[in-house]
C-alpha cells in the first residue's frame, strides 16, 4: 500500500496493534501488520526478555515499542519515588472501601505489606520508563510511542539519535499541535471508544479536526484509534486522511492474548455501552469493561473516590489480580467484578480468533471496503 506510516515502519499493511502480550505483537507483524509492546509496568530486564523473544518469532518483520510517561500526575517533578513511599499517601479510607467490596465478594485481599520494603519505582514512572527505552534500543525496535502527554525531550533525542519515529497519543487538537510543536513523527489521534486513556471526542470529529490543525504547522502522519475494530473502519479512517490506524481492544479477544478466559468471555456477552470511562484503575479517566468494581468506585456512595495517579494503582491492581484469581477458581461474584482496559468497539467481538486471523480480515474488509466506494463512482 501507499502509505506514509508503511513507508516509515516498514510494513505492508498500515495496521498498527498495540498489545502488552507479545504473542500477539510477533503474531501480528508475522502477518504484514505492525505490532507495539506496551511496555508500562517493564523494568530493563524483563523488557530485554520480551523483545528478545518477539525478535525470534517475528520472523525479520518490525515492531515497536509503547511507554506511558505521564506529564500530569501526583508525583510530578519527585524523583526516586518508589512503590513503598507511596503507600504512606493512600489513606486507610481508600485501602478499606476497596478491601470490604472485596470482602462482600468473598475475594480476600492480600496483605500489601510483607518483608522487606517494596523498593520498585512508583507505577508509571517516567525515569523507568526513559531506562526501558535505552533497554530496548539493543533490538532493531522500529516506534517508539507515548501516551498521556508531549514525550520528554530524552525520548525524542533518543528515537532521533537511533533513527527510529517517535510517535505520541493525543486525544484533543489542542494536545496534537503541541506534540507536532514537540518534534513527534507519528499522531496517534483517540477517539473517545478506545479502550484505556481517553478524552471525549469521538474518533469521527477527532481525525479530521487533528489533521486540519497540524496540516498549517508541519506534514505529521496520523494514525486513527478508537474503536475500530475491522478493515471497513480502517478504510473510513483512511478515506479521512489518516496514513493508517491504531489498534487494542480487537486484540484482547485474541487466543493470544494477555486476558483471562472470563475476561475474553465477558466481551462477547458485552455490549459498546458496556465500556465506561472510569478512574478506579488508574486515577484518570480510563474506558474499560463495566463491572462491579467500576460501578462501586463511580456510584457507591461510600466510595471515598479513585485517587490520583499514580496512588489509585496501589489500591486497584492487587485487588483486581485478587479478583481474577477467585473468578478463574469459580467464585460467581468474583466475575462481576472482572474488568480489564477495553473500548466501545467490545460490542463488535462475536468470538475469540487468532491475531494472524484478525490481520488477514482486516485485509479482507478493507479491500471489500475500498471496493464499495469505488463502486460509488462507476459510470
Amino acid at each position: 500500500m501507499k502509505s506514509a506510516i508503511c513507508d516509515m515502519l516498514g510494513v505492508e499493511f498500515p495496521l498498527v496493534a498495540f498489545s502488552h502480550c507479545r504473542d500477539v505483537v510477533a503474531a501480528v507483524s508475522r502477518a504484514g501488520g505492525f505490532g507495539v509492546l506496551g511496555a508500562t509496568g517493564h523494568s530493563p530486564d524483563s523488557v530485554r526478555q520480551e523483545l528478545r523473544w518477539i525478535e525470534d518469532h517475528a520472523d525479520g518483520k518490525p515492531f515497536g515499542i509503547d511507554v506511558l510517561i505521564p506529564e500530569n500526575m501526583a508525583t510530578a517533578g519527585e524523583s526516586g519515588v518508589t512503590h513503598e513511599s507511596l503507600r504512606h499517601r493512600v489513606s486507610d479510607r481508600h485501602r478499606d472501601f476497596a478491601r470490604d467490596l472485596l470482602g462482600k465478594a468473598g475475594v480476600t485481599l492480600p496483605e500489601t505489606h510483607r518483608g522487606e520494603p517494596d523498593t520498585r519505582p512508583q507505577p508509571f514512572d517516567p525515569e523507568q520508563a526513559l531506562r526501558v527505552l535505552d533497554a530496548a534500543f539493543e533490538f532493531p525496535i522500529r516506534l517508539i510511542a507515548n501516551a498521556l502527554g508531549v514525550p520528554p525531550p530524552a525520548m525524542i533525542e533518543m528515537g532521533k539519535r537511533h533513527g527510529v519515529p517517535v510517535a505520541a497519543l493525543v486525544g484533543a487538537r489542542e494536545h496534537a499541535i503541541r506534540q507536532v510543536n514537540a518534534g513527534v513523527d507519528i499522531l496517534v489521534v483517540q477517539g473517545t471508544e478506545a479502550g484505556g486513556h481517553c478524552g471525549e471526542v469521538s474518533t469521527l470529529v477527532l481525525v479530521p479536526e487533528v489533521i486540519q490543525a497540524i496540516r498549517k504547522i508541519r506534514d505529521v502522519p496520523v494514525l486513527a484509534a478508537g474503536g475500530v475494530m475491522n478493515g471497513g473502519q480502517m478504510a473510513a479512517c483512511m478515506a479521512m486522511g489518516a496514513a493508517g490506524v491504531w489498534t487494542g481492544s480487537v486484540w484482547l479477544a485474541t487466543t493470544e492474548s494477555e486476558t483471562t478466559e472470563i475476561f475474553r468471555e465477558k466481551m462477547i456477552e458485552a455490549s459498546s455501552r458496556d465500556a465506561v470511562r472510569s478512574k478506579s484503575r488508574t486515577g484518570k479517566p480510563a474506558r474499560q469493561l463495566r463491572s462491579a468494581w467500576t460501578e462501586a468506585w463511580e456510584r457507591d456512595p461510600n466510595s471515598p473516590g479513585p485517587l490520583p495517579m499514580p496512588l489509585q494503582t496501589l489500591v486497584s491492581e492487587s485487588a483486581l489480580h485478587a479478583v481474577d484469581r477467585a473468578a478463574a477458581a469459580g467464585n460467581p461474584k468474583a466475575r462481576e467484578m472482572v474488568t480489564y482496559f477495553v473500548g466501545q468497539g467490545v460490542g463488535l467481538i462475536d468470538s475469540v480468533r487468532s491475531a494472524g486471523q484478525v490481520v488477514q480480515s482486516f485485509k479482507e474488509e478493507f479491500v471489500e471496503a475500498v471496493e464499495r466506494l469505488d463502486g460509488l463512482l462507476a459510470d
